[in-house]
This record gives structure tokens, C-alpha cells and sequence, in this order.
């Protein structure tokens, strides 16, 4: 039963926060003059119009995982004009940025939350730091839950960051480049993304492979900083 119930979370947690990450790419699109996504319904909070645009990689294939291995693998995206990308590379370049970004302020909600919660005394630093136990508590009742709940969204978010911000086409970060181009070779960059797609999954299965070597030092860092005076990894 427990192994059911963190799965549901880790599936709330992945819900809310693609649909977030998604809400955000489009949103930003819209700013920048693009109202495709926002006309799909993506614009939103509202996990529906993400789920309706990606069943399988926002419901079936999260949920599968979930009761294989505990936590969901899954995916969404937004739609966006191809030409009004290759007119406006910056503006693509900032949407790019913005899905990723929404993750970070997720986590970074999360460290408020914790700090909060140490100041109080409430919650103190674990014995040892994981991905499910970035924060623990000596109280009962609900806050065993809490820090459980914190520490997945924490984890989930900041993963999700690092992971779309490594520069490998499908991933958002091949598209973050853009912000350090000018117009016309942002152009020609974001021709050569378009015409990239079909390796995709190369991109991909590339990312996975460096993933760790990304994430675990990131993550740890960030640890260290949330309890000054505390080291782990070390």
C-alpha cells in the first residue's frame, strides 16, 4: 500500500508540475506574439487540454511507470507556429527557457517551505539526503507526509530543470541557445532545430546517459546550501 501511495503522489507531483512546465512554455509564446498554444487551451492550469494534446505521455505511460517502478516517466508539449519561430529566435529562445523555469520556481517554493519549516523547528536536516529525504521531521501526525510531499516536488522539479536544459535537441536547453544568438544565425539555428527532429531520441538517449553527471552534483549543491554548516556527498 505505501508503494501505491508514494506512486500516486510522485503521479501528482509529475501532473501538476508538466502541466506547469507546459503552461509556462506556452504562456511565454503568447507574450511573445504567438497565440497558437493559447487558442489549444494550453495557457492553463488545468491539466485537461495538456492531457487531451499528450494522453499517452501525460496519463498512460506515467502511470505504467509508476506501478512498475514507483515514479512516473512521462512527457507533454505545446504547440507553437514553426514561423513565427524562425522570425522571432529570441522569442522562441525565452519560451524555450520558460518551462524550465516554472520547475525551478516549483523547487524553489519548496526550499522556502523547508527553511520556513527549520526556523520553526519543525523540520531539521536528514540523517542522510535522497531524492525521497531532502528534509525530516521528529513530529507525527501529518508531517512525516509533508516532508515526503516537499522532498518529491523539490526532487522532481529540480530534475526536470536539469534535465530540459541540457543543449541536446528534443530538449528544451538546444533551444535556450537561442538567447545567446543573433537574429540571423538564430535563424539558421533554429532551422537546423526544426530539421533536427528525427533525432530526437538520439538526443535523448544521449541526455539520460549525462543525465546523472548533470543532476547529482546540482543536487547535492543545492542540499548543502538549504543547511549551511551540514555536508553531504563528501
Amino acid at each position: 500500500m505505501d508503494h501505491l501511495a508514494n506512486g500516486f503522489i510522485y503521479y501528482i507531483a509529475f501532473l501538476f508540475s508538466t502541466t506547469l512546465h507546459e503552461a509556462a512554455h506556452a504562456w511565454a509564446a503568447k507574450l511573445g506574439g504567438d497565440l497558437t498554444a493559447y487558442h489549444g487551451g494550453q495557457v492553463s492550469l488545468d491539466p485537461r487540454p495538456h492531457i487531451r494534446r499528450e494522453p499517452f505521455g501525460m496519463v498512460l505511460l506515467p502511470a505504467v511507470s509508476t506501478l512498475l517502478s514507483g515514479w512516473p516517466f512521462g512527457f507533454a508539449s505545446a504547440p507553437y507556429d514553426p514561423e513565427w519561430a524562425l522570425r522571432h529566435p529570441r522569442r522562441a529562445g525565452w519560451m524555450a527557457v520558460a518551462g524550465p523555469a516554472a520547475n525551478l520556481l516549483i523547487s524553489l517554493a519548496c526550499v522556502i517551505a523547508i527553511d520556513i519549516g527549520v526556523t520553526a523547528g519543525v523540520f531539521h536536516p536528514p540523517d542522510a539526503a535522497g531524492f525521497e529525504s531532502i528534509v525530516a521531521t521528529d513530529q507525527l501526525g501529518i508531517w512525516p507526509g509533508i516532508t515526503f510531499l516537499l522532498s518529491v516536488f523539490f526532487s522532481l522539479n529540480l530534475m526536470m530543470t536539469c534535465l530540459n536544459m541540457i543543449p541536446l535537441p528534443p530538449l528544451d536547453g538546444s533551444a535556450a541557445l537561442l538567447l545567446g544568438l543573433g537574429e540571423d544565425t538564430g535563424r539558421r539555428y533554429q532551422q537546423f532545430l526544426m530539421s533536427s527532429q528525427s533525432f530526437g531520441m538520439m538526443g535523448l538517449i544521449v541526455a539520460w546517459r549525462v543525465f546523472d553527471v548533470v543532476f547529482d552534483p546540482v543536487f547535492l549543491s543545492v542540499i548543502n546550501v538549504l543547511y549551511p554548516g551540514v555536508t553531504y556527498g563528501g
